[in-house]
């Protein structure tokens, strides 16, 4: 039998309740972190692709297959009963291996006992790292154009955003401005290198600078290195954690997702010093509990893999760049070369719409292919208007059938 209270909560009908609250209701019930919070542009875009048909070039999923011997790992291990709860902080194998990735790759040495905590993907990763270090007031540096999710993150914590902008074509930031953002509120800044939208990677001589400020102002440094493999030409890619002074300053996020081609995994990691690791691990045991056991069993398998993958990785993603270049200049586009990751970021000037959503809207209904609008990476919506995002981690045949209907546009 449904019950409801008439007037307050809801009225019964055929198919169940329907909430009748009144405005007043609705705002009282409303927290107010979430106040400024929009939903994400990114998975829009995605809805809107499915409505139409659209070759999706706006969420940055992969459309091949993920590595076979990753697929059989988590076959094997869900047949062997590996389904219930790991450890919260993470399987030991997988630890273990996380531990031997960046003492091979790095010079770095974690402690798997104290130093690393398994996540659900580097998104659950990054908000619980922040609920972590940050209180209300504290005040949050990101540079921008930016991942979206940064900002809603900051909010949740009751944080304050102060942005510093990149600058095209590599996507550079000028060290005064840099500096201005710092204060004495400043509790941490976040670093996406190689970076999602723009694909910028940051020199060594940049890392240094945002080193210095954050020992000088006695911040935080969170590192998002979720595209750590996907480089390009001669970047390189340097953890922030190598440089002097940074090993317990800095707390890096990463994840299985980009580079094992999994990102419906969501199986991520946290690394920081034990006094850092002490608090994030119980931030993400109420959030989450903990990753699949299964595909923690995967992910040892997956960071086990010889360099040779990670080459061929890369090379695999360069000639999609370049594919996805070429496409996009001769469809009119101006675009901005990607030193990492795998997005372009593209001027939609020469088109002549109001704005990129406007744009963005007319790709997908008109030409059928779905991108990002610029807009959703910025602060100030404006900043972005002449700016879209496409993502190339797609079979050629996606980019080929891509390339075809933007020929309409």
């Amino acid at each position: 039998m449904r019950m409801c209270i008439e007037g307050c909560m809801g009225k019964e009908t055929e198919g169940g309740v329907v909430s009748v609250l009144s405005a007043p209701l609705r705002s009282r019930f409303r927290a107010e972190r979430t106040v400024g919070i929009v939903e994400s542009v990114i998975r829009e875009m995605t809805r809107l692709a499915v409505q139409h048909d659209a070759v999706n070039l706006a969420q940055g999923y992969p459309d091949f297959p993920a590595p076979e011997a990753l697929k059989l790992a988590a076959a094997e291990a869900i047949a062997a009963d590996v389904n219930q709860y790991a450890i919260t902080w993470g399987a030991k194998r997988f630890r273990d291996a996380i531990a031997a990735k960046y003492r091979r790759d790095y010079g770095l040495e974690f402690d798997p006992e104290r130093e690393i905590t398994v996540c659900c993907g580097a998104t659950e990763g990054m908000i619980a790292t922040l609920l972590a270090v940050t209180n209300p007031g504290d005040e949050v540096i990101i540079f921008e154009p930016h991942y979206e999710n940064y900002g809603p993150d900051t909010l949740l914590c009751g944080a304050e955003r102060k942005f510093v902008r990149l600058y095209p074509p590599e996507w550079g930031f000028d060290p005064d401005e840099l500096r201005q953002a710092f204060s004495p509120r400043t509790k941490a800044i976040i670093l996406n290198s190689p970076g999602n939208p723009t694909g910028q990677v940051f020199t060594l001589h940049q890392l240094k600078a945002i080193a210095e400020l954050c020992q000088e102002f006695d911040a935080l440094a969170i590192t998002d290195e979720i595209y750590e493999h996907i480089i390009y030409d001669d970047a390189v890619h340097i953890p922030m954690m190598t440089l002097p002074g940074m090993r317990d300053r800095t707390v890096l996020v990463n994840s299985m997702s980009k580079s094992y081609s999994v990102t419906g995994w969501r199986v991520g990691w946290v690394l920081a010093s034990p006094d850092l690791t002490d608090s994030i691990r119980k931030v993400h045991d109420f959030l989450t509990v903990g990753a699949a056991a299964p595909l923690q069993e995967a992910g040892a398998v997956a960071l086990s893999l010889p360099q040779d993958y990670y080459a061929k990785l890369r090379s695999d993603y360069e000639a999609r760049r370049d594919a996805m270049l070429g496409m996009l200049e001769r469809a009119g586009f101006k675009c901005f070369r990607p030193r990492g990751a795998y997005y372009v970021m593209a001027d939609i000037s020469a088109f002549g719409f109001q704005d990129d959503v406007e744009f963005a809207r007319h790709l997908i209904q008109k030409a059928r292919v779905a991108a990002v609008p610029g807009s959703s990476f910025f602060f100030n919506p404006a900043e972005g208007a002449r700016l879209i995002r496409f993502c190339f981690c797609k079979k050629y045949e996606t980019l080929k059938l891509a390339e075809e209907r933007l020929s309409v546009i």
